[in-house]
């Protein structure tokens, strides 16, 4: 199975793309969050009133700066009532999105990973069904380790994780129980807290089982490039060991 990366650019309605296609020289970044996006703008001359005017009514403003670069900005926002996120497009066609989201020039760009070549064909004609599409690259991802930009965001890595279930996986893991070997029991643990022993392990269950789900396409894209399964090759090794 092999990986493929796509950089790709879109037209659309959207209110940050129509700010860089009024402002040339701006560039914006979006890093989506559970609930918000945290964006990243900067221009290379310092801002007229109305662009700063703009910029406030996007959001929160977080950080703001000016020096021999330009200017620079960090700032907020929701945008609940947009459509349905291009993102999870992506997803419906099997292709992991890297962010951040690039807004230059009147163009969102994104890259998104796929094992299948097909995936990204298949994303690309859905896209061009309702907007302005143009495919910038595609490369085949042969290296064994896997850039640091496309690393899980901790948001999502607990995504559906209740309250409970954090805390009951973070008592067991600053206890020792994942230790080898294992520093506490689950009954051990129960005890420190206000719940049963059986509550306390189904809250403990669903944490991991639920982690394990969110890192799960992650997981894929490590061991994607491996060629051997290091869990067959272990166990000839332990063969040929116990032969000799």
């Amino acid at each position: 199975m092999g990986l493929y990366e796509a950089s790709i650019r879109v037209k659309h309605e959207c209110p940050y793309r129509q700010i860089s296609e009024r402002y040339p020289d701006l560039t914006i970044r979006e890093w989506p969050l559970s609930d918000c996006q945290v964006l990243e703008i900067t221009t290379e001359t310092t801002p007229t009133d109305d662009l700063f005017e703009e910029i406030n009514q996007i959001g929160t403003v977080l950080h703001e700066s000016e020096d021999a670069e330009g200017y620079h900005v960090v700032t907020q926002s929701c945008l609940c009532s947009l459509e349905q996120s291009i993102i999870d497009r992506f997803e419906e066609h099997n292709c992991l999105y890297q962010s951040p989201t690039i807004y230059r020039q009147g163009w969102e760009h994104y890259t998104v990973v796929a094992f299948d070549a097909e995936d990204i064909r298949d994303l690309l004609g859905d896209l061009r069904s309702d907007r302005e599409i143009e495919l910038l690259s595609k490369t085949s991802i042969s290296e064994t380790q896997i850039p640091h930009s496309m690393l899980a965001p901790a948001s999502q890595l607990f995504d559906d994780i209740t309250d409970r279930q954090l805390a009951a996986l973070q008592l067991a893991l600053e206890s020792g129980y994942y230790e080898q070997p294992r520093k506490t029991s689950l009954r051990e643990l129960a005890d420190q807290t206000a719940v049963a022993r059986s509550t306390y392990e189904e809250h403990l269950r669903k944490a991991e089982n639920k982690l394990l789900t969110n890192t799960g396409q992650f997981l894929r894209l490590v061991t994607a490039t491996s060629t051997a399964d290091p869990l067959q090759v272990g166990d000839q090794q332990d063969l040929e060991q116990a032969a000799d």
